[in-house]
C-alpha cells in the first residue's frame, strides 16, 4: 500500500473551499464543512492520513514535512482555488520529487485535460466518483489500469481512460467518522446555522432535482439519489456518538436528503432511537406528515434551498419548485417548530432589479430563522456556465469566480442588470432581512435565553460586518 497523504491545500485566510463544500468562498462568518469527499477514500486506505490545512490554521511546514515520508498525495481542488492548488503541488514535488501527486473534486472532474495541461506537477486527476479510483492507486495499480482517471505518462502525454462505473452498494463505503477521529479535530468545524460542535457526513449521493447551477450532481454526484440503508446510517451515528460524546448536532449533508421520503423517515426514526438532533437539506416541497415525523424523532433545521422569490426565475434554472408550494412548506415548518436556514442566490437567469426586490419580499414574509445570500456562479460542468457563455453573460476574466482575497465576486451580468448591481444587492438583501424589529426581537430574545449564544452571535456580528468591510473595499 502506498503511504498516502489526503490533503486539503492550505489558501485565502476563511476560505471554505474543502472537500464538502458547495461554494468555494470566503464566507460572511466563519465556516468551514467537514473534508468529507476526501474522507471518504481516506477511509479505504490503510495507513493514509487526511490533514484539512485551512479549518486547522495549517501552513506548508508541516506539510512538506510530511510528504518527506510519503509515496501518494491525493489534493482536494476547485475551481476558485485551482491555481493555487497547482502552486502547492509544485511545492510538493519541489519537497520530494519521487510524489506521485493526483487532483480530485468538480474542476478537474469536468475540466480533465486542461487541468492537467495548466497543471505540471499533477500526475493525474480523477474523473467523477473517485473513491474506489484512489483506492486502486493507491495499493499500487499501474495508471493505464485505473477506470475514471486522466493521467500523464513518462513521455510527458495526457492519457483519458475508460470511465469509472458509479457506485451502487453504498453500504460498500466505509465510515468518514473513523478518519474524523483519527485525522480532525471537530472543534475547528463551524457552520453559523448548527450547533458547536457538530459533525456533517453524507447518507447518500446525487440529486433528482436539475437546478442549472448546482456543482455536484451535475459533475460528481450524478442525478440519481443512490442512498444508504437507514440501518448503515443509524450505525455510522451510534459510533459518532461513541467518539465525540461532545457533539450537539449531526447533519446530513446529501444534496436534498428529503428525495426518498419513506427513506428519511425511515432514518428519522432510527434517529428517534438514539436520542439525538440532526439537521438536513430538504426542497421546499416536504409534506406536513413527514415533517412531524422527523421533527418527533430530534429534526431540528432544515437547510432550504428557495433560490428565488419569483416564479420565473425558479423555471429558469429548472428547480422543479413552486414559490407557493414553498410558502406552504415554510408556514408548516413553522407551526411545528421546525428551524429553516434559507439560501437565496442574486444573479440568475432573468434577474432584474424588480425581481431582486420581488425575492427580499418574499424571504421577509416567510421568515426563515436564518437566511444565506450568494451570487449566482457559474461553475465549470454546470448548465449554468455554458449558457452563461453562450450568451455573454459571464467573462473568461471572472473564471475563477472569486477576488483575491478569496471573496465571491459577481461573475455575470446582463443588458438590464451590471455585475455592480447584483454584488451590492446582497448588501442590501441581508440588511433588509435582519434589520428590521421582529427579526431583531428573535435575534436578542435567543441570546438572553442562552449566554452561549449570545456570545456566538455577537462573534459572528463582529465577524460579518468586517466581511461587508472587506467586501466593499475590494
Amino acid at each position: 500500500m502506498m503511504r498516502t497523504l489526503f490533503l486539503q491545500p492550505p489558501s485565502f485566510d476563511g476560505f471554505d473551499g474543502g472537500a464538502g463544500s458547495r461554494y468555494q468562498a470566503k464566507r460572511e462568518i466563519r465556516s468551514f464543512w467537514f473534508p468529507t469527499w476526501l474522507a471518504q477514500p481516506a477511509a479505504m486506505v490503510e495507513g493514509s492520513r487526511l490533514i484539512d490545512a485551512p479549518p486547522a490554521g495549517m501552513g506548508m511546514e508541516p506539510i512538506l514535512k510530511d510528504v518527506m515520508n510519503r509515496d501518494l498525495v491525493v489534493m482536494h481542488t476547485s475551481t476558485p482555488s485551482f491555481a493555487s492548488d497547482v502552486r502547492v503541488a509544485q511545492m510538493l514535488k519541489d519537497a520530494n520529487p519521487n510524489l506521485m501527486i493526483g487532483m480530485v473534486g468538480a474542476k478537474v472532474a469536468v475540466q480533465p485535460d486542461e487541468s492537467m495541461a495548466k497543471g505540471s506537477p499533477i500526475d493525474f486527476v480523477a474523473r467523477n466518483e473517485f473513491d474506489f479510483t484512489i483506492k486502486e492507486i493507491a495499493e499500487g495499480r499501474e495508471l493505464k489500469d485505473v477506470d475514471g482517471i486522466t493521467w500523464r505518462n513518462k513521455d510527458g502525454e495526457i492519457i483519458a481512460n475508460r470511465d469509472r462505473a458509479m457506485i451502487e452498494d453504498m453500504d460498500s463505503l466505509p465510515f468518514v467518522t473513523e478518519v474524523y477521529k483519527r485525522d480532525l479535530k471537530i472543534e475547528d468545524y463551524f457552520i453559523g446555522y448548527l450547533m458547536h460542535p457538530y459533525i456533517s457526513i453524507y447518507t447518500g449521493r446525487g440529486c433528482k432535482s436539475r437546478c442549472t447551477f448546482c456543482l455536484w450532481p451535475q459533475t460528481v454526484g450524478g442525478h440519481r439519489y443512490r442512498t444508504r440503508s437507514p440501518e448503515h446510517v443509524a450505525a455510522e451515528i451510534r459510533l459518532a456518538k461513541q467518539y465525540f460524546p461532545q457533539v450537539k448536532e449531526f447533519m446530513f449533508d446529501d444534496d436534498t436528503f428529503t428525495d426518498d421520503l419513506p427513506r428519511a423517515e425511515a432514518i428519522a426514526r432510527e434517529m428517534g432511537k438514539l436520542g439525538v438532533t440532526w439537521s438536513c437539506n430538504a426542497k421546499a416541497n416536504v409534506p406536513y406528515e413527514t415533517l412531524k415525523i422527523m421533527k418527533e424523532n430530534g429534526l431540528r433545521l432544515l437547510l432550504v434551498g428557495y433560490e428565488s422569490g419569483n416564479q420565473q426565475i425558479l423555471h429558469n434554472i429548472k428547480k422543479g419548485m413552486r414559490v407557493e408550494v414553498a410558502r406552504e412548506f415554510t408556514r408548516n415548518c413553522h407551526k411545528l417548530g421546525i428551524k429553516i436556514h434559507g439560501t437565496f442566490i442574486v444573479g440568475l437567469p432573468g434577474e432584474t432589479k424588480e425581481t431582486i426586490q420581488e425575492t427580499i419580499r418574499f424571504a421577509r414574509e416567510i421568515n426563515p430563522h436564518t437566511l444565506q445570500v450568494s451570487l449566482a456562479a457559474p461553475y465549470p460542468g454546470t448548465a449554468l456556465h455554458k449558457q452563461a457563455t453562450e450568451n455573454g453573460w459571464f467573462n473568461e476574466a471572472e473564471a475563477e469566480l472569486i477576488d483575491e482575497n478569496g471573496v465571491q465576486i459577481a461573475p455575470l451580468h446582463y443588458p438590464h442588470l451590471s455585475h455592480e448591481e447584483i454584488f451590492n444587492s446582497v448588501e442590501e438583501f441581508y440588511r433588509k432581512f435582519y434589520f428590521r424589529a421582529p427579526k431583531i426581537a428573535s435575534i436578542v430574545n435567543e441570546m438572553v435565553r442562552s449566554p452561549q449564544m449570545m456570545k456566538r452571535r455577537l462573534r459572528e456580528g463582529v465577524e460579518f460586518f468586517q466581511f461587508l468591510k472587506d467586501r466593499n473595499a475590494a
